[in-house]
């Protein structure tokens, strides 16, 4: 088993602050493993999984069956019983309340619905997605890339395994998950329109481009982007932009948020497939923001762009100073135009590039050459 020792920090510093902590992600990214893990950690813990028929009747009457329980109770796929916000509201409030909850969960109506409404303030968020540098080791990095962070998938016996499980997602993702989710959209329909997104990876989003290949209306495909969006499955970068006198893109850019899923739409089942593909760029852009939004643990990152062509791929801020990073499929990348004018536009402390080769070196004092094997040492470095 591949610990997932970050997730299971924040989940501990949270529950300092909250006596309930939410952890959301797609369907099959580790969500249930990671609960049985706690549950045996834990000395007292009680465990729910409302798949099983068996534990949704024993909550039938929650109040009777939570309140009397002690430790860490944990509610696995809470989003089925919606109901269960509103006991566990009641249940969070008590002045002698010693109970901590974990409510595993994937994204849905209900859960986000759930979560805002009846546990507003009393619940922390945990996002949880597939695995990262930080868990497989920086050095298997290849086969995270082609084969992407499900669990089933990087684990996969060979490329061959791996892209038929990516598949099979897909189709019961698309089918049943969906559905479950309360979203009547023939299956289908969004695989297409998911499809189109693979194609437009790392590009801005447009909406009526889309809407007239759907033929339908602008208002139909930002729905649906939202409903990829909601289900973890697609990214919405935002974009940043500030006075500085110049025209900037204010629309966000898309992604397939896993690039195992990414290959799978394109049809790429292999490391040669992919090397001669020409979404080869986009892919590793994709591949490499992911890997820092999630060493980075920050939701708050961001693109950013001129109309006049400066672009920078990802701008954060760490500790109150803003670094930009750029993603580089190349042997031996150098500065660019546009790199300085992110500097300068942006205010920048520091901007890093990084590409799949194996030295790190300075073009000059705020431009450095990074391999992405070095993240989770640079993101460690920033964050003390």
């Amino acid at each position: 088993m591949i610990e997932r020792k970050e997730a299971l920090l924040r989940i501990k510093e949270l529950f300092r602050i909250h006596s309930a902590v939410g952890l959301v992600g797609p369907r099959q990214c580790g969500k249930t493993t990671l609960a049985r893990y706690i549950e045996k950690e834990e000395n007292e813990c009680t465990f729910f999984d409302l798949e099983s028929a068996i534990d949704r009747r024993k909550l039938e009457s929650p109040e009777l069956s939570l309140k009397n329980l002690d430790g860490t109770v944990i509610i696995d796929e809470i989003q089925r019983m919606p109901q269960l916000f509103e006991t566990l509201r009641v249940l969070l409030d008590r002045s002698n309340n010693q109970t901590q909850f974990l409510l595993p969960g994937s994204a849905s109506p209900n859960l986000i619905k759930g979560v805002s409404e009846s546990l507003a303030g009393r619940v922390g968020i945990v996002d949880l997605g597939g695995f990262d540098l930080l868990e497989i080791g920086a050095e298997n990095w290849q086969t995270l890339w082609m084969r992407g962070g499900y669990p089933r998938a990087f684990l996969g016996k060979d490329d061959q395994s791996a892209a038929l499980w990516r598949e099979n997602f897909v189709r019961t993702f698309l089918e049943r998950d969906i559905p479950q989710l309360g979203i009547s959209i023939p299956a289908e329909t969004l695989r297409r329109f998911w499809t189109m997104i693979a194609h437009y990876h790392g590009q801005v989003w447009n909406a009526s481009e889309f809407a007239r290949a759907l033929g339908a209306n602008e208002h139909t495909a930002r729905r649906y982007l939202d409903i990829l969006a909601g289900a973890y499955v697609v990214r919405v970068l935002p974009p940043w932009f500030e006075n500085i006198k110049k025209r900037q893109v204010k629309s966000p850019k898309i992604y397939v948020r896993d690039s195992g899923l990414l290959h799978s739409l394109l049809g790429i089942d292999t490391l040669s497939d992919l090397s001669g593909h020409p979404k080869i760029g986009a892919s590793w852009e994709g591949f490499v923001i992911e890997q820092l939004i999630s060493c980075l643990n920050k939701q708050s990152t961001y693109f950013w762009g001129t109309h006049a062509g400066a672009e920078l791929d990802i701008l954060t801020t760490v500790r109150g100073k803003r670094y930009g990073f750029e993603c580089k499929y190349s042997d031996a990348p150098g500065s660019s135009k546009s790199m300085r004018a992110a500097i300068n536009d942006l205010q920048l402390n520091h901007l890093w590039v990084v590409y799949p080769g194996e030295s790190k070196y300075d073009i000059d004092k705020e431009i450095s050459i990074l391999p992405l094997k070095q993240i989770p040492k640079l993101i460690e470095k920033l964050k003390i």
